[in-house]
């Protein structure tokens, strides 16, 4: 009773400061640093996560992610037209640092696909810079080249993994009503048939969903599966949306969002913007594979973010981003017909 009434005072009395946290930036910072705490968690792994950039910048797992930022950088500098004789003055000293950073690795912990891109970007990219007599950057690369190169086993015939031309890309033979077949096709499942998914399934759906666009390539976000015994049980239970089905489902997939692959406030949704976008094109790889999808929502709940962090043995500055369930669909499972919006309705010009 006594819970009950301060529930109720404590909603009286947020609707009375709403109007005033509406009213400034001022305001509104007032009103979420000394009343509304919902916010608390997003701030304390945004802060958790610069920290442990801060901390870990010379290591060569922040070293990687500030590769994958700058070589893509380089890479748009280098497919430029016309491109400049000189660019990257400002971020070619740190990325030549990370790539310096990385090679700290034993040989047989390096991650030899990314030092062969960030080598074969940084190749092309002194190979066509004009550098001014006296110039330390040019040498730099030239003696991280030649302790790397030996590790890489290139072949003359091997393409280099720099920009090329579009026509070079691969194609797909489908047309757009195939496609949109296939986007009509892929539903929200909720009955799936009791059969185990296979690992080397979920991993060719998560190499599609790793071809998605990133933000500067930094791929921030990771997938954690569960595909049977307890912690299948407690993960699938978790979220509010799964009541009715939990106990149905295979497989499922959390989708870890890592704040720790920024150094700034600014970027703290982008976890949440490029995950989506890979998610997207996982769920529509699993459909070509024969399985099905459900997205579960997963908001930002305090008891929740808890016990799943705890779950998951989650770092501070990872957040879930959604969860997605897995799994052989029952050809009579009765889906939703969920009317969708037109193109009309959606699109407009300015």
């Amino acid at each position: 009773m006594i819970k009950k009434l301060l529930r109720a005072t404590y909603a009286r009395l947020d609707l009375w400061l709403l109007p005033y946290a509406a009213k400034s930036r001022k305001f509104a910072g007032i009103y979420y640093a000394f009343f509304n705490p919902h916010f608390r968690r997003e701030m304390h792994a945004t802060a958790a996560g610069r920290q442990h950039y801060r901390l870990h910048e010379e290591s060569s797992t922040i070293a990687s992610v500030i590769i994958r930022r700058n070589i893509h950088r380089l890479e748009k500098g280098l497919s430029m037209v016309p491109r400049k004789s000189l660019f990257a003055l400002d971020y070619i000293d740190e990325t030549l640092k990370a790539f310096g950073n990385m090679l700290q690795e034993p040989a047989h912990q390096l991650d030899l696909t990314l030092l062969n891109y960030a080598h074969d970007v940084l190749e092309s990219y002194f190979a066509v810079t004009t550098w001014p007599e006296g110039a330390t950057q040019p040498g730099i690369f030239a003696e991280q080249a030649g302790k790397i190169r030996p590790l890489l086993n290139k072949t003359q015939q091997q393409a280099a993994a720099a920009p090329a031309p579009y026509q070079k890309r691969p194609r797909a033979d489908i047309s757009y009503d195939e496609f949109y077949k296939l986007c009509q096709q892929r539903c929200s499942v909720r009955t799936f048939l009791p059969k185990p998914v296979e690992p080397e399934i979920l991993e060719r759906a998560v190499a599609a969903a790793a071809q998605a666009p990133s933000a500067c390539n930094r791929q921030p976000f990771r997938y954690i599966a569960a595909t049977q015994g307890e912690t299948l049980r407690k993960l699938a239970s978790l979220p509010m949306g799964t009541v009715g089905y939990a106990e149905g489902l295979p497989a499922v997939l959390a989708v870890v969002g890592d704040l720790s692959a920024y150094p700034f406030e600014r970027d703290r949704h982008v976890i949440y913007i490029d995950a989506s976008l890979a998610n997207m094109q996982l769920m529509l790889a699993l459909e070509t594979m024969g399985l099905a999808s459900c997205s579960i929502n997963w908001p930002d709940i305090e008891n929740y973010e808890i016990k799943i962090a705890k779950l998951l043995k989650l770092q501070p500055f990872e957040r879930v981003v959604m969860l997605i369930a897995v799994g052989y669909p029952d050809p009579n499972a009765l889906i939703p017909h969920s009317e969708k919006k037109t193109a009309a309705g959606l699109l407009s010009y300015v």
